[in-house]
Formats: structure tokens, C-alpha cells, sequence
């Protein structure tokens, strides 16, 4: 059975040796193999199917085709696809040879025991709305914390493995505090909670995280990521564009926990709302954060039509955990939406009034303008003066004109006049025409020196109230037109091959529309968070596992159709789905349930036998233990040094970066110019995000090109070198220094211990202590040969360092902090 499952490619969590074989389990074994094997000529695409054939659905699995039924329950040798799949005839066998698939003779095999058991088929999981689950009992009772535990314990059992022991409350308090807040705790912090023998004393430091604000700015992170956050449009040109207030929107939704369902209608359909705010007209940014094509040449309706068809694949991989994006072009090859059920979800994003062009300073409409309350304070106080100046220049021109008879017989001896002005003074008035008289007029107007200061404070105030109105910040939002644009089926996805018209709708395969629902994005909104949805709920409680436990219960978090991974533990994703529905969506009591679980405090310390039966820890055996993302490094770094300046929200900041990285990817047309001040150390949220090149010291983030949902983790010497050389860290490095000797302790031995709690939160052990005793010593003596060379390590950064203290004692303790930096327990949630 384990070779079987190897050769399936099948995770090895199967049943322990001397059980005697299950059943084969047609959604996690046989459906992803007819899948990968037979789907692309049997599948859901109608114009690609062989033989009028479908194995993908039990109608035309189990429905007589000419002479034969292609699956008999109960009787492999009487199922063609069994006899098909087993042929030695290369002119029979199926997958045919040169579709270079073909079937191993254990797959084979289990397609035969799967007919010899009656051939059971069932809908695909994902598909059938989620039910409701008993905790199960468990032999092993005192680690269940909650229903979580259950479900993981009975697995284990089942497996006849045990849940590790609890970690020590020095390691939960920096996992929990690092995984809720993207910080680690601070030394006092750790020191309460070890102190605090109560029964809950865990659960009060949960809840102090989650009404923290730096909850919200954490968990902005893997939602931004999603949305293709960014601060630049990409392509060629990559124009700067300001999407900040959307990402702000995000942190404040995710602090006040605004629910779930809130949270997706906002960000879906927010500007349908009766009678929207500013801020749910914002929230709609999320579908306008896809790229913008300004570059000259390109076709504008062909890029509108990316965007709409972005639209439709980011939604539905961030929502419904499904690849619809390849419907786009022909009818889905492995899952059951076809072509034209693509254009019915375009349609709904479709009508927005964009004409695919970059319209104003690097936005495309529609736009929202979101001035600050300081520019809206100026704004008004320019208009009030503009205002001011208009009401004076029309009470100066009535003085004019009730004196102007008076200038015309003073004016009219005046040798100083045009002659053509004099010969009208010498008109009658009642002589003159309606031009002479205008043209008199004007010229007394226009030689007023008073009405001539006026009109240049006007002009003034004028553009005073220009500049201070194109100050404002522009947010690109979602808007309707008023009249719906039509849509059409794309043949082959092209944007100018048009096929049949189409309406809004959804896919067959999921449960339908309200009868009475309008066909409009409110309501698409609606039916992704109705509770009989089957995907929104298991999709989105999947990635916050997969955030508090390194990998998701469905692997796949990006996609839960045919060709992904199915569940490890099904019944708990079920579980977890309901509860989070049944909770009203409430985000944060899901995070609470989640870190409070048993499962979730254990130690993430592994036995090789472990290791060897479990290594990516699916079976939840021990405690989760990955590294940190390069945003959590950073901002650690800065943290530990007293560096990080704490600010929600604003626009996004230029921070250190190599020169020259911009220019060369640009041609030289766009040009780095750093920030400067506190900009440099904000949290790594707000880090000004070049689409086309990334922050370089952020690494294995996403591109934010398109939609991830499902983070990457590696390791690399250029990690290493970024976090030894960079200036972030070494700047940090400094200024952690001169904490050590600031607030460390009157001897080396103190200060060493102060900067290892500081940045790993425990103290270190007697053997650890006389390592960093020894190197401190060596670096002491080193840079006390070589004074310059202390100095010179000091004016890292911009930040001032105390020039009081001794540069040979800080540029020691700058060395043992780098070191400490890139420890792998570090860099590592342990």
C-alpha cells in the first residue's frame, strides 16, 4: 500500500502496516488519476473530447457508449476503460502512447480494485457543501484544547502516532506573538507571561495580540499579496499609481474585524451598496490593483479586456480556490466550467466605464479622490479665498462703472490715451456703438491698477487651489455604467473574435443565484458568502491554516478542483468551514481558535522517526516550524534595534536599496530617489512596491503581477548575503549595539544576554554564552587594533548613533548582533 501510494504520488499518510487495506477512495485516488490522465480527451471540453466519451462525470462513466459501458461495477474485465488501460496494443491502449501519458502498473491496479468494489463515485469534495462534523473521540484526551484537536488526535491515533508535548512558554509566546503581529515579543513581555502561572495565561496574551493594531498590518500581508498589490502599474513603463488608501482600508478591516462576508462585499461590489461611504467605495480597489498597460502602441480595448478577465481569475482563485482563468480560451479541461460560464462571471466585471488607457497621473478610471484632512483643510481654505478675491473684483468693477463717466471727462484732455481711445471720448455717449462703447470700457478696465493687482491675486489664488487639488491622492475604484456594456464569448479568448452573447451568471456546477438577485456584482458578492456556497468558507479558513501551520489543509491552497490536493483532514476543513460561518465570519475568533488550539502549541521539535514518516508534518504530529517571511525578518531587525517607527497606514516608502537597480530595468527612464527620516524604518507593508522590480531585500515575495495565494519559502546564499551586508542590517545591527550598552547591563556578559533575548527571546545557554563571550572578545580586540575600521561600520544608515559612547565597544556589539540576526532560529518560527 505505501509503494501504491508513492507511485500515485500521494502523500504517505496512509494506515499504519498490519491494517488491512481500505477501500480505494474514489475522490482522493481514482478522480485525480482519470484527471491527469484522461480528462484532457474525456473531460469537461467538448471540443477536444474523443469519442463522444466523459469520464469526468458518473453519467458518462456508468451511460453505454455503441457496444460497451465504459465502467461496469463490480466487473473490471467487462469496463472498456479497464481493458482499455491495460492493453498491451499500442493501437488500444488508452492513454494513447502519444499523448506521452501513460498509467504505472500499480495505478492500474487500483483502477481495477476501485471496479471490483463496485465502483463507487462520488461528486468532487470541493463541489458538495460542507457538513457539519462530531468532534471525534479520542483515546488521548488531555491535549484537546478544542474541537481542532480532536480531529488531528483521532488522525494520529488512527496512525499510531501521538501529539507531541507543549512548547515552553518562551517559544509559544515569540511563535504566537511573531505569527499574530509580524514581531517578536519583547523581553518584558516574555517575562509576564512566564510569570503568570494562571490557566490563562496564554489566552490573555492571544487576546492582547489580537487587539493590537500590528495584528491588522501582519495580517494585511498574504491579502495584498492575493490582490496583486502594488504601487506601480508594471509593463515596460510601469507608471507610479496610488493604491495606498485601499492597502490602509485592508489594515483598519482586518483591526476592527469587520466580518468575512463584510469584508468580501466591500471589496467585491462595496460601491453598490445603498448609499455607499468613501470607504466602501475605496474597498472596491481590490479589483482595480490588477496591472495597467500605458504603454504607446498597445491596442486599449485588447488591454480592457485583460483587466476584466484578471478580474474574473483573481476573484475566483482568492474566493472559490478554482482555476476558472482557463475557461477563458475553451472549456475547462479538468473541472466542470466551461467556456461560456467564464463570460457569464466577466460579465459581471464588466461593465465598469474604462476605456483601457492610463487616464490621470498613472490611474485609469474610474477614480476616487481621497484627499488628507490636511489637504482638504487647504483645499477649502483656497477656495474660500478664491472665493474672496471674485466677490472683491465684482465690487471694484461696479465702483468702476459708476465712475467711469467721471475718468471719461478727466480723460478726455489726456494726451497720455491712444488716439483711437481719445476719438471715442469724443463721441457722445448716446452717439457710440455697442462695440465703441465695449471697447472704451475695456480699456478703462484694463488700465486700472487696482483692478489689475485684483486679477493677478486672482490668477494667483487660482492656481493655488490647481496645485493643491492635483495634491489630491487618486484610488481607483469599481463603478458601474450606466448603461451595461454588453459581453460576449471570446473564440479562443481573443479579445476581437467574438462569439454568443452572454448574461451574468454562475457556474452549473455550484449552487445557483437568489431567484430574485439582480445580475450584478452585488450579488455575486452575496452568493460567494451564502452559507450554502460550498467553496468561500473552506477556501478561505484552508489559507489561515496554511498562515498559522506552514501548508493548508488542501496543499493546493490556489486551487480545489480536480487537479489539486485533496484534504488532509477533510472532516476538520468541514468543521473549521462551518464554525467559521456559523461565528458569523468573525476572522478574528477563527486566528484565536487556530493558535489556541493544542495542535497548534505543540513543539515543533521532530524525532527522526518522525521526521522520516511525516516530513512535511501533514499529520500535525509536532508543532509548526518554518521560516519567516523576509517582511517579518525585516521588520524584526528593525524592531530589536529600537529602529521601527510604528505608523498605520499612509503612502508607501522608498527605503534602502543598491543603486542602479531601477535605472537598468528601466532604460534609465525611472529613477530611485530614497526617502528620507522615519520613512526608512516603517514596518515592510509600507514599502513602495516597483511591479516590475520588487524591494531586493524582500525576497521570495511575490511579484504582485498577478494573484498567489500560496506563499514560496527558500534558501539561498543571497539570503545570507542580504542579511549580513544590506544596510537595514546592519544599520539595525547598530543600533542594537548601542542598545547593549544603553539598557543591556553594566557587564559584557549582561549586554551579550540582553541582545540574544532581544532578538530570540530566550536567554542563552552556558555553552551559547561562552561562544558569544569569545567572539565578543575577538571583535573587541579587532576593531581596537583598527579604530577606522569601527567608525566606518558605525555610519551604516541614516539613523544617528550616541557618539558619547566608545565606537569600539558598539561596533563589537554591531558584530555580535549581526550574528545574531542571522542565527536560524532567527530567521526560523520555531
Amino acid at each position: 500500500m505505501r509503494a501504491l501510494l508513492l507511485a500515485l504520488g500521494i502523500p504517505l499518510l496512509g494506515a499504519a502496516p498490519q491494517d488491512a487495506p481500505a477501500p480505494v477512495d474514489f475522490d482522493r485516488q481514482i478522480r485525480p488519476l482519470l484527471s491527469e490522465n484522461c480528462s484532457h480527451c474525456h473531460g469537461p471540453d467538448r471540443k477536444m473530447r474523443k469519442a463522444d466519451l466523459r469520464l469526468d462525470t458518473k453519467e458518462g462513466a456508468f451511460t453505454k457508449l455503441g457496444d460497451h459501458f465504459p465502467i461496469v461495477p463490480g466487473k473490471p474485465d467487462e469496463s472498456e476503460v479497464y481493458r482499455r488501460i491495460a492493453s498491451k496494443d499500442r493501437d488500444e491502449v488508452m492513454p494513447p502512447p502519444k499523448s506521452n501519458r501513460k498509467l504505472t502498473p500499480a495505478q492500474i491496479a487500483l483502477v481495477q480494485r476501485w471496479i471490483a468494489e463496485g465502483a463507487d463515485w462520488k461528486g468532487h469534495w470541493s463541489l458538495s457543501p460542507p457538513r457539519r462534523p462530531e468532534p471525534p473521540s479520542v483515546k488521548q484526551a488531555a491535549p484537546v484544547r478544542n474541537p481542532i484537536d480532536a480531529f488531528i488526535i483521532a488522525r494520529l491515533e488512527k496512525e499510531g502516532l501521538s501529539p507531541s508535548p507543549e512548547a515552553d512558554k518562551v517559544t509559544l509566546i515569540r511563535r504566537v506573538t511573531l505569527d499574530l503581529t509580524g514581531l517578536p515579543p519583547t523581553p518584558a513581555e516574555v517575562d509576564a507571561f512566564v510569570a503568570d502561572g494562571g490557566t490563562d495565561s496564554y489566552d490573555k496574551v492571544v487576546d492582547r495580540l489580537l487587539a493590537s493594531p500590528r495584528y491588522g498590518e501582519h495580517q494585511a500581508w498574504p491579502w495584498l499579496s492575493a490582490a496583486r498589490y502594488s504601487d506601480t502599474n508594471g509593463y515596460q513603463g510601469d507608471g507610479t499609481r496610488t493604491m495606498w488608501p485601499w492597502r490602509d482600508w485592508v489594515i483598519d478591516a482586518l483591526n476592527r474585524n469587520l466580518p468575512f462576508d463584510q469584508f468580501t462585499v466591500e471589496q467585491l461590489a462595496g460601491d453598490l451598496l445603498p448609499t455607499p461611504t468613501a470607504a466602501q467605495r475605496i474597498a472596491t480597489g481590490f479589483n482595480r490593483n490588477h496591472m495597467l498597460n500605458g504603454e504607446g502602441g498597445r491596442i486599449a480595448e485588447e488591454s480592457r479586456v485583460d483587466y476584466v478577465a484578471d478580474r474574473v481569475d483573481t476573484t475566483s482563485t482568492v474566493w472559490m480556490g478554482l482555476t476558472v482563468g482557463c475557461a477563458r480560451c475553451h472549456d475547462h479541461k479538468y473541472d466542470p466550467i466551461t467556456q461560456k460560464e467564464f463570460y457569464q462571471l466577466y460579465a459581471y466585471f464588466n461593465n465598469l466605464p474604462e476605456t483601457g488607457g492610463v487616464d490621470r497621473r498613472g490611474s485609469a478610471n474610474p477614480v476616487l479622490e481621497f484627499p488628507s484632512p490636511e489637504q482638504t483643510e487647504k483645499i477649502a481654505a483656497a477656495r474660500k479665498h478664491l472665493q474672496s478675491l471674485d466677490a472683491r473684483s465684482k465690487e471694484h468693477e461696479q465702483k468702476l462703472r459708476t465712475e467711469q463717466a467721471k475718468w471719461e471727462q478727466e480723460a478726455a484732455g489726456s494726451a497720455k490715451l491712444p488716439p483711437a481711445i481719445l476719438e471715442l471720448l469724443k463721441t457722445a455717449e448716446t452717439q457710440r456703438s455697442e462695440k465703441q462703447a465695449k471697447e472704451l470700457t475695456d480699456y478703462y478696465f484694463a488700465n486700472d491698477p487696482e483692478r489689475k493687482k485684483i486679477a493677478d491675486e486672482v490668477d494667483k489664488a487660482k492656481k493655488a487651489l490647481k496645485s493643491a487639488e492635483d495634491a489630491i491622492t487618486l484610488v481607483m475604484i469599481m463603478e458601474e455604467r450606466p448603461k451595461p456594456r454588453e459581453t460576449k464569448l471570446l473564440i479562443r479568448g481573443a479579445w476581437d473574435q467574438y462569439g454568443e452573447k452572454v448574461s451574468a451568471g454562475v457556474p452549473a456546477s455550484l449552487p445557483g443565484l437568489a431567484p430574485d438577485a439582480p445580475p450584478n456584482r452585488l450579488s455575486f458578492a452575496r452568493w460567494l458568502v451564502d452559507p450554502a456556497h460550498p467553496l468561500t468558507a473552506r477556501v478561505i479558513v484552508n489559507r489561515y491554516w496554511q498562515q498559522y501551520f506552514g501548508v493548508g489543509l488542501v496543499k493546493t491552497s490556489e486551487d480545489f478542483g480536480t487537479q489539486g490536493q485533496r484534504p488532509s483532514h477533510p472532516e476538520l476543513l468541514d468543521w473549521l468551514a462551518t464554525e467559521f460561518i456559523r461565528t458569523g465570519w468573525d476572522v478574528k475568533k477563527m486566528h484565536r481558535l487556530l493558535v489556541t488550539s493544542g495542535t497548534y502549541r505543540q513543539s515543533s521539535k521532530a524525532t527522526p522517526a518522525l521526521l522520516e514518516r511525516d516530513a512535511e508534518n501533514r499529520l500535525l504530529a509536532r508543532g509548526p516550524r518554518f521560516r519567516l517571511t523576509s517582511a517579518v525578518i525585516r521588520d524584526q531587525a528593525l524592531f530589536a534595534g529600537g529602529l521601527l517607527v510604528e505608523k498605520v497606514g499612509g503612502p508607501s516608502v522608498k527605503t534602502y536599496q543598491p543603486p542602479g537597480i531601477w535605472e537598468e530595468m528601466t532604460f534609465g527612464i525611472i529613477r530611485f530617489q530614497q526617502d528620507k527620516g522615519e520613512a526608512l524604518w516603517r514596518r515592510s507593508l509600507y514599502t513602495f512596491w516597483r511591479r516590475t522590480v520588487g524591494p531586493p531585500n524582500l525576497f521570495d515575495a511575490m511579484s504582485r503581477q498577478v494573484c498567489t495565494v500560496r506563499p514560496s519559502r527558500t534558501n539561498t546564499p543571497l539570503h545570507a548575503l542580504t542579511l549580513l551586508n544590506d544596510v537595514t542590517y546592519v544599520e539595525a545591527a547598530r543600533a542594537l549595539a548601542q542598545r547593549m550598552l544603553k539598557e543591556g547591563g553594566a557587564t559584557a556578559k549582561d549586554r551579550l544576554t540582553f541582545a540574544f533575548r532581544t532578538v530570540l527571546s530566550r536567554a542563552p545557554s552556558p555553552k551559547e554564552s561562552a561562544i558569544l563571550e569569545a567572539r565578543h572578545q575577538k571583535l573587541l580586540e579587532r576593531y581596537g587594533r583598527d579604530k577606522d575600521a569601527a567608525v566606518k561600520l558605525l555610519k551604516a544608515g541614516e539613523s544617528k548613533r550616541d557618539e558619547t559612547l566608545d565606537a569600539v565597544e558598539m561596533a563589537a556589539g554591531a558584530g555580535i548582533a549581526a550574528l545574531l540576526f542571522n542565527l536560524d532560529e532567527a530567521m526560523t518560527k520555531e
